[in-house]
């Protein structure tokens, strides 16, 4: 089921100006490039993919902003937001932007913005992004929608249309901003495909002037400790993942889902009610409120479909859905259904695939 919400203005009657700003002076989609540590993060270019969507339906520019310390990976994410798709990269090279702190990003994005009028502005939601988007958006005074999972153009009121779930995630939500610029939206690692990788192409670089002191800076880096969650489960790019669901009726009858992931060579994780009843650690929580995934097999066990799973899963190639009850939601969006116990088809497909697997290794 989903739901629209927009703003009061009727979309036919959208005025020009709105906001106190003249929306016709306000053109372009930007993306800002996530880099953090000399690394990009994965979402900056499956964003550039989305962003080329919107511009070209526009027929306006798509831009990246890269802001860095100036060093040879700042330059390497200029080339890479080209062969992804951007026509244009802003970067902004200074030594106080060598690690993400709030005020002297928000201030650089912020400046950028003002100066380079685009409608449409895209950050990853990672904890950077997400910081990052919000005090730039509460600075500039304007819209920003989280956690999307669709984002379209509406053609009457030449908005972006961005989609999120809502009501715990019982409903899908499309919001616009009408009367105010820069359109801002963040989008989780994964909820978009990854653009295809052009080698060839090519941009301008303009580089952008500052004014930035570390002196102003009220923050400061004493030490850097890696994230704790480096070594955990890695679903959102793995190839492969199995998960459970309540289906799997208690808490050791989850291990038919990770022998079958053994086999498969696969991650595997739970729905949110077996996250929430630690039959799986968090880092394994699959769906809205956990990990979005894109893998090219997915196969759920137990698991019903509601709305809050299906936006965390429904970008895999391939999705096999095991459920008793034929009328399971899962099944609705589903690759391959196949309606039976989970607790007989999983050490069934287990051994068939540990003695397909041996027979190759003999032959």
């Amino acid at each position: 089921m989903s739901s629209e919400e927009q703003a009061a203005t009727p979309a036919a009657a959208a005025p020009r100006r709105g906001g106190g700003i003249d929306l016709g002076a306000w053109k372009g989609v930007w993306v800002n490039i996530e880099l953090e540590r000399g690394r990009v993060h994965p979402v900056s270019w499956e964003l550039l993919g989305e962003g080329r969507k919107l511009a070209d339906h526009l027929g306006v520019p798509l831009s990246g902003v890269v802001l860095g310390p100036g060093e040879p990976a700042t330059d390497d994410a200029c080339v890479e937001a080209f062969r992804h798709g951007a026509d244009t990269v802003y970067v902004v090279r200074h030594p106080v932007l060598a690690h993400y702190r709030t005020d002297p990003y928000t201030q650089v994005l912020t400046e950028l913005v003002q100066r380079h009028r685009p409608e449409i502005l895209l950050l990853g939601a990672t904890t950077l992004g997400r910081d990052l988007a919000g005090a730039v958006a509460t600075t500039l005074g304007t819209g920003l929608t989280a956690d999307c999972t669709e984002l379209r153009i509406d053609d009457e009121t030449r908005s972006l249309a961005a989609t999120r779930p809502t009501f715990g995630g019982t409903l899908l939500c499309t919001i616009h901003t009408l009367e105010y610029r820069p359109q801002m939206a963040t989008v989780r690692p994964r909820v978009m495909a990854m653009p295809a990788r052009d080698a060839q192409r090519s941009g301008t670089v303009v580089a952008e002037e500052v004014a930035l002191s570390e002196d102003d800076v009220i923050t400061k880096i004493l030490s850097y400790i890696p994230d704790a969650d480096a070594d955990k489960a890695q679903l959102a790019y793995a190839d492969v993942v199995v998960a459970g669901g309540r289906g799997m009726g208690k808490p050791e009858n989850f291990r038919l889902v990770r022998e079958l992931a053994e086999v498969l060579g696969a991650e595997y994780g739970g729905s949110r009610p077996v996250a929430q009843a630690g039959w799986v650690s968090g880092d394994r929580q699959i769906g809205q409120t956990g990990k979005t995934i894109r893998p090219k097999l997915y196969i759920a066990a137990g698991i019903s479909g509601a709305i809050q799973h299906r936006v965390g899963v429904e970008g895999a190639d391939v999705i096999i859905a095991i459920n008793t009850d034929p009328k399971a939601p899962i099944f609705e969006f589903a690759t391959y259904a196949v309606v039976g116990d989970a607790l007989q088809i999983l050490p069934a497909l287990t051994e068939a695939l540990r003695e397909r697997i041996h027979r190759r290794a003999v032959a």
